[in-house]
């Protein structure tokens, strides 16, 4: 068997907050074990990084069993009845496949190549939220983009999850992009996974505003940006804001990274959002993240006859979730997020008194009718109409020019 060296001089491009070994660890960690891998994630638990890859390279299963005990953490495909002894073997020889194959410097110059950085849970800019998943914390995160070297800004204020459906509806995005944009307005980011549909709504609206604050989360390498057909958005993200993965260059995407990816979309926000989803959709594997990291998770109604929405009703019905219409609903959800007021919920047309009221039903909505006009149709003075539009004017409920007026766009 081929082995890696821990002393290699070449490192990633990174701070360097944590000892180089504990980093390169990390890194090695990233590439020979999926993230859901649960004999990996109990070994660098209990030994640490740097003591648990001496073991992956090293060590045998008896080693293996006498650090970590005899209940070793089953594996969805593991047969049935299988031993502790049989699970560490397992785990050693598909740990030890990849280390034959790794060439550490390869990884180092796809790094630069791609102007990839890698932090590591003692760097200043480690995300802390992603503690909360415990073992099933990542080793390293690598991040590509603008917001590369501040991901801690970013995520200064708490983070919204917005998922959903890739086959989404129009009205879907359009819900997804306009919450998004909201919250994003208000100084808070939003995390998507870069997706088709609301995923790429919710990240387009969010970039709206022009600050970037949105963080597309990847199931593969950052050396690729998957989906193809997202090539443009998620480059634009490079530019403007950030990409992230726990996977290392040269990850294909798969299902079950998909997956294991969601639960970083959960633990990086303070709350999520599922703004559309069939019933069995992916996007409610986040929300179910979500809710048992205790993070909110809310969800947009649609017509009860659409099967792209059914996910969502499910999550209301049978799980709790808050039922979510609009971006301040949404930042409710957020830790230390207030119940917005009741006058600013209330629609402003119910604050009008029913002089305005009349006033503004008349004023017509793309063409301009003149003072007079107006008071010859609702049967008023023209004095009282030119009050009653200076009053609207004031609200930012009509225009008023030369005399005419029109409804504000």
């Amino acid at each position: 068997m081929a082995t890696v060296s821990h002393s290699s001089t070449a490192q990633p491009a990174c701070s360097e907050s944590a000892p180089r070994p504990q980093r390169l660890a990390r890194l090695h960690w990233s590439l020979i074990a999926e993230p859901t891998d649960p004999v990996a994630q109990l070994a660098r638990a209990v030994l640490g990084p740097e003591v648990a890859l001496d073991l992956a390279q090293d060590g045998s299963a008896r080693d293996l069993l006498e650090h970590l005990g005899e209940r070793l953490p089953a594996e969805p495909s593991d047969p049935s009845g299988e031993q502790p002894m049989d699970r560490a073997q397992r785990a050693l020889e598909r740990w030890r496949r990849r280390l034959e194959s790794l060439h550490i410097g390869t990884v180092l110059s796809q790094l630069e190549e791609h102007r990839i950085r890698v932090i590591v849970p003692a760097d200043p800019d480690w995300p802390g939220t992603l503690h909360d998943l415990g073992p099933g914390t990542p080793p390293c995160l690598y991040l590509r983009g603008g917001h590369a070297d501040d991901l801690r800004s970013l995520l200064q204020r708490p983070a919204l999850a917005v998922v959903g459906s890739r086959a989404s509806t129009t009205a879907g995005e359009d819900i997804a992009a306009s919450l998004s944009a909201g919250v994003a307005a208000r100084g808070h980011a939003v995390i998507s996974g870069g997706a088709y549909g609301i995923d790429s709504a919710a990240h387009r609206g969010a970039l709206a505003n022009g600050q970037g604050r949105t963080a597309a989360v990847l199931a593969c390498g950052l050396d690729r940006l998957y989906p193809t057909g997202n090539a443009r958005l998620l480059e634009r993200l490079t530019q403007e804001s950030v990409v992230i993965s726990e996977s290392p260059p040269g990850t294909a995407p798969t299902r079950w990274r998909f997956l294991a990816r969601n639960r970083l979309i959960a633990a990086l926000a303070g709350a999520a959002v599922v703004v559309e989803a069939a019933h069995r959709s992916g996007a409610l594997s986040t929300a179910r993240w979500a809710d048992d990291l205790s993070r909110p998770v809310g969800a947009v109604p649609g017509p009860v006859t659409s099967a792209a929405s059914a996910g969502c009703h499910r999550l209301i019905r049978e799980r709790g979730a808050v039922l979510i219409t609009d971006a301040d609903q949404a930042l409710e959800l957020l830790p230390g997020g207030t119940p917005v007021a009741d006058g600013k919920v209330q629609d402003e047309l119910d604050l009008l008194e029913p002089a305005d009221r009349r006033v503004l039903d008349a004023v017509p909505p793309r063409s301009r009718r003149s003072i007079d006009e107006l008071a010859l149709d609702i049967g008023a003075s023209a004095a009282d109409v030119q009050s009653a539009l200076g009053r609207l004017h004031l609200l930012g409920m009509v225009e008023v020019s030369q005399g005419r007026a029109r409804r504000t766009r």
